[in-house]
C-alpha cells in the first residue's frame, strides 16, 4: 500500500516495509539508459566484447540503474506524502542481462518532531543475495 494511502494522521514506523518491484531490464532497455548516460563502456552492450574479452556471463546491468530502481521504490512508497531528501547505495556485486532482480526496503528510524525517515534499500538478485545495498533518507509532508 502506497504510503499516501495510509498515513492520514497515522504514523510511518519502524519496520513498515516498502512495497518490492520485480525487475527484468532487456537489452534495449539498458542500451538506452546507458547511451542517455553518455556511458561507452562495451560490457552494457557487446555481448561477445562483455563474454570473450572481460569475462562476464553475459551484459552487465549498469550500476547507476540499480540506483536508479531504489529511487524509484522510495518515490513510488511515498506518492506525495514526503520527498526522498538523500540516498546512498554500495554496488557489491554484478547482476545480469537475463536476471531478474528485486528491489525493496524498510524503515529503520522515525524521527517524529522533524518528519525525517530513515529507510534501509536493496536490490536482491535471484538468489536472494542483496547485490545493492543502500540507505535512504525521506521528510514526511506535515
Amino acid at each position: 500500500m502506497a504510503l499516501t494511502e495510509r498515513l492520514a494522521g497515522a504514523n510511518v514506523q519502524v519496520g513498515d516495509e516498502l512495497p518490492g518491484r520485480e525487475l527484468k531490464p532487456d537489452n534495449v532497455q539498458l542500451f538506452l539508459y546507458n547511451a542517455a548516460l553518455w556511458n561507452a563502456h562495451r560490457i552494457h552492450f557487446d555481448h561477445p566484447y562483455a563474454t570473450e574479452v572481460e569475462g562476464y556471463p553475459g551484459l552487465v546491468i549498469a550500476g547507476p540503474m540499480l540506483g536508479d530502481w531504489l529511487n524509484q521504490c522510495v518515490e513510488e512508497w511515498l506518492g506525495n506524502a514526503g520527498r526522498l531528501t538523500s540516498i546512498e547505495y554500495s554496488n557489491r556485486a554484478a547482476s545480469y542481462i537475463g536476471e531478474t532482480l528485486y528491489s525493496g526496503g524498510k524503515v529503520t528510524a522515525v524521527d517524529p518532531a522533524s518528519g525525517e525517515v530513515q529507510i534501509e534499500v536493496f536490490i536482491k538478485n535471484e538468489a536472494g543475495e542483496v547485490i545493492t545495498p543502500g540507505v535512504a533518507t525521506a521528510m514526511m509532508e506535515r
